[in-house]
C-alpha cells in the first residue's frame, strides 16, 4: 500500500508539471496585444486563439486530475495505511499477551511439577528411614515414632504437591489448548480480514486512480473538438479581404500615356490621370500601416511606381494618408471623442444633479464647491463638440473626393463607350460611306465633360442669405481657425441665423454678411418672440 502510494504521488507530480508546462506554453503563445491595437482578426489567427484556449482548458483537466488523484487516492491511501498500522499494532500486542498469559501457565505447571517430584523424593526418604529405624532392634521406640510422623508429613506433603500438580497440568492443558485453537485463530482471522480490507481499499484505489482520469475525458474530448472546429474556421477568402480592406488606398491606377507625334511637334497635354501629373489629395501612402507590429512594405514588387510619394510627416487630418485610410482613421478618431463627449456629457448630469442635492440640502456640501468641477466639464465639452465638428467636416470632404472620383471614372468609361459606338456609326453611316481621320468629325455627341454636384455645390448655392430669427452676444472670444467656423471677440454683436441642433454649435453672421458657426456656450443668444422656439439661455 504505501509503494502504491508513493507511486500515485509521483504520478500526480508529473500532471501537475505537465498542467504547469502547458500554461506556460498557452502563456508563451498568447498575443499581447493592447485595447488600442488595430490588428486584423484573421480567421488562421482566430482559430490558433481559440486552440490556445482549448489548450489552456485541457491543462486545466490535466490538474483536476492531478487534484482528484490526490484527494481520492493518495490521501485515502495514507490516511488507511496509518489505520491499518494501528490496527495491525494492536492484533500483535494482543497475540503477544495470549503467548506471554501461556508461558506463565506453563511456569507455574512445570514449578508445581518440580515442587511434587522434589516431595517425592522427600517421602521416599522418609520411609526408608522409618523402615531403617523400624528394623533397627538398638533403636528406641521413640526414634521409630518420630520417623514414623516424619513419613507421614513427608507422605501428606507429596499428596498436596501431586493434587496441585495435577490442577496446574489441568490448567494449563487447557489454557494451551484455548491458545492455539481459540484465542491465536482468532488473531490470525482479525489479522486476515485486516489485509483482506486493505487489499479491497486498493482495488478501490486502483479504480479511483482509472476514475480520476475517466471524468475528464469528456471534458478533454470537448477541448479537442474545439480545436478542430478551430481549425474549420479557418477562411482564406475573408483572411485576403482583410488584408485587401487594410492595406487598400483608394488611389486610382495611373491612365494609359498619350501618344506624342513629335513628327508634326504636337504636344498634347498630359491627362490628371497619368504618373506626371499626380493627384493632390492624399497621393501618399502610409508605410507603418501594416498588420500588428510587422513593418512590411505595401509594394511588394522591387521598387515603388513613380505615382507613390514617400510618406511625409503625420498631420491632424490625417491628409498623409492615402483616401480609403484616412476615412478609417478620421472615423475612428470621431467614435473616440463621441464617447468622450457622452463621458463629459453624463459627469455634468451628475454634478447638476449633485449640486441641486446641494442646494435642497445645504448640510450635505456646498453647491459652489461644484462649480468649478461643472465649469471645466463644460469647457471639456466644447472642445470635444469642436474636434468632433471638424473631424466630421473632414470625413465628409474625404468622402465627397472619393464619391466624385468615382463618379468621373464611371462618366469616363460611358463616354468612352459612347466615342466607340458614335464612331461605328460614322463609319458604317456616313452619306460618304467611308471612314474619316478627322477626329471632330467622328464623334457628335453629347459633351465629355462630367460636373459633379459634390465639387460645384457653392456655386449653386442660393444668393438670398437666411433670414435671421434673433441676435446673440458673444461672452467669451473664439478663434475660428477650422473651416466652417466664424471668428469672434468677446462682447461682439452676432446675427442668428440657424438655432443648435443638439450638437452645440450655431451658426450666426455679422453685419459685413460673414457667415459661420460658434460655439453656443460662448453666446448669449436672443431669439425674436415671432421666431420659433424663442428662448434666451447661456
Amino acid at each position: 500500500m504505501e509503494k502504491y502510494a508513493k507511486f500515485v504521488k509521483e504520478r500526480i507530480e508529473i500532471e501537475q508539471n505537465y498542467a504547469k508546462q502547458l500554461r506556460n506554453l498557452v502563456k508563451k503563445y498568447c498575443p499581447k496585444r493592447s485595447p488600442k491595437d488595430e490588428e486584423p482578426r484573421f480567421t488562421s489567427c482566430i482559430a490558433f486563439f481559440n486552440i490556445l484556449n482549448e489548450l489552456n482548458d485541457y491543462a486545466g483537466q490535466r490538474e483536476v486530475v492531478a487534484e482528484e488523484m490526490g484527494h481520492r487516492v493518495y490521501g485515502e491511501l495514507m490516511r488507511y495505511s496509518h489505520d491499518l498500522k494501528t490496527e495491525r499494532k494492536m492484533h500483535l500486542q494482543e497475540g503477544r499477551k495470549a503467548q506471554q498469559y501461556l508461558d506463565m501457565c506453563w511456569k507455574q505447571m512445570d514449578n508445581s511439577k518440580k515442587k511434587f517430584e522434589r516431595e517425592c523424593r522427600e517421602a521416599e526418604k522418609a520411609q526408608q528411614s522409618y523402615e531403617r529405624l523400624d528394623n533397627d532392634t538398638n533403636a528406641t521406640k521413640a526414634d521409630v515414632e518420630k520417623a514414623k510422623q516424619q513419613l507421614n508429613l513427608r507422605t501428606h506433603m507429596a499428596d498436596e504437591n501431586k493434587n496441585e500438580y495435577a490442577a496446574q497440568l489441568q490448567n494449563f492443558n487447557g489454557e494451551q489448548h484455548k491458545h492455539y485453537y481459540i484465542v491465536i485463530p482468532q488473531i490470525y482471522k482479525q489479522l486476515q480480514e485486516m489485509d483482506e480490507r486493505r487489499t479491497i481499499k486498493l482495488s478501490e484505489c486502483y479504480k479511483g486512480f482509472a476514475d480520476s482520469e475517466r471524468k475528464v475525458i469528456p471534458i478533454i474530448s470537448k477541448c479537442l473538438e474545439g480545436m478542430i472546429l478551430a481549425a474549420k474556421s479557418v477562411d482564406e477568402h475573408r483572411d485576403s479581404q482583410l488584408v485587401i480592406d487594410c492595406f487598400k488606398s483608394g488611389f486610382e491606377p495611373p491612365g494609359d500615356f498619350p501618344f506624342e507625334d513629335y513628327s508634326q511637334n504636337i504636344y498634347r497635354t498630359i491627362s490628371d490621370g497619368t504618373i506626371s501629373t499626380p493627384k493632390q489629395e492624399g497621393m501618399r501612402i502610409d508605410t507603418k500601416t501594416t498588420v500588428g507590429k510587422s513593418k512590411g512594405k505595401l509594394w511588394l514588387f522591387g521598387k515603388k511606381p513613380k505615382c507613390f510619394y514617400l510618406q511625409g510627416p503625420a498631420l491632424e487630418d490625417f491628409s498623409h494618408l492615402p483616401p480609403e485610410q484616412r476615412r478609417k482613421k478620421l472615423q475612428q478618431r470621431i467614435d473616440e471623442l463621441n464617447r468622450e463627449l457622452q463621458k463629459e456629457t453624463d459627469q455634468k448630469d451628475a454634478l447638476i444633479k449633485m449640486k441641486d442635492v446641494y442646494e435642497k440640502n445645504p448640510q450635505m456640501g456646498d453647491p459652489s464647491s461644484l462649480q468649478p468641477k461643472l465649469t471645466e466639464t463644460m469647457s471639456n465639452m466644447d472642445r470635444l463638440r469642436m474636434e468632433i465638428h471638424k473631424n466630421e467636416a473632414w470625413l465628409s470632404e474625404v468622402e465627397g473626393k472619393v464619391a466624385a472620383r468615382s463618379d468621373r471614372r464611371h462618366s469616363s468609361d460611358i463616354n468612352h463607350l459612347v466615342t466607340q459606338v458614335l464612331t461605328l456609326q460614322s463609319f458604317y453611316y456616313s452619306p460618304e460611306g467611308s471612314y474619316t481621320d478627322d477626329a471632330s468629325q467622328e464623334v457628335r455627341g453629347p459633351p465629355q465633360q462630367h460636373v459633379q454636384p459634390s465639387e460645384f455645390d457653392d456655386e449653386f448655392e442660393d444668393d438670398d442669405p437666411l433670414p435671421a430669427i434673433g441676435h446673440c452676444k458673444a461672452i467669451y472670444p473664439f478663434d475660428g481657425h477650422n473651416e466652417g467656423t466664424l471668428a469672434m471677440k468677446e462682447g461682439e454683436i452676432l446675427y442668428i441665423i440657424e438655432e443648435d441642433k443638439g450638437d452645440g454649435w450655431t451658426r450666426a453672421r455679422r453685419h459685413n454678411g460673414e457667415e459661420g458657426y460658434v460655439p453656443t456656450s460662448y453666446i448669449d443668444v436672443t431669439l425674436e418672440k415671432n421666431s420659433k422656439g424663442a428662448v434666451t439661455y447661456i
